[in-house]
């Protein structure tokens, strides 16, 4: 089952509207996908408009990808343009095997990438926050996550900015694609902690 059909789409805030991602939207998220400095960050960086499309389209990745287009009142003009998307994935909490069965999809791992253009204002910040006002209410989780590495200084701050509380900061945990091993940081909010 898709647990993100529990929610009426689309999303709105002031500025912005988010929605289920569907495969044409690969185009228009391969533009800021593919910029240096945005794939220097993200898990997977194709480097064609193809292969990305593939990785876009495939079905796991797309029922847990939201789009976020812009609405703002300010810029009339530019209403329904995508100006970044966001990964909520609900899964399992950890669990000893006996109470295994209640942890079942009771969190939701984030990720997100915007369009470098729309940086600045305030709209990821603003998106991030929709979307975990929906994780907690209506999806009912107890928890969400995420991470980044620690020289992705712009995600980490997003983090700490709409609330989240630093839960590990290792070091040289991850490989990074320049074949460096790079620190990584981790984040956690529960619902209780939220404020919405």
């Amino acid at each position: 089952m898709d647990p993100l059909t529990a929610i009426a789409w689309p999303l709105r805030t002031e500025r912005l509207r988010l929605r289920r991602a569907v495969a044409s939207d690969a185009e228009p998220t391969w533009t800021w996908r593919r910029l240096p400095e945005v794939a220097e960050w993200i898990t997977r960086a194709p480097g064609d408009v193809e292969t990305y499309r593939a990785q876009f389209t495939d079905a796991a990745r797309l029922a847990s990808l939201l789009i976020v287009e812009l609405h703002d009142p300010g810029r009339p003009g530019e209403a329904g343009l995508p100006i970044g998307d966001i990964m909520v994935r609900v899964e399992d909490g950890w669990a000893q095997d006996e109470v295994a069965e209640a942890a079942r999809g009771t969190q939701a791992e984030l990720g997100w990438t915007f369009h470098p253009a729309s940086q600045g204002r305030g709209y990821a910040t603003e998106a991030v926050r929709a979307a975990i006002g929906a994780c907690f209410e209506p999806l009912g989780l107890r928890r969400v996550h995420a991470g980044c590495f620690a020289a992705n200084e712009p995600s980490w701050r997003l983090m700490e900015r709409i609330g989240m509380r630093r839960e590990e900061f290792s070091r040289a945990t991850a490989l990074h694609r320049s074949g460096v091993w790079m620190d990584g940081m981790n984040y956690g909010l529960l619902a209780e902690e939220w404020t919405p």
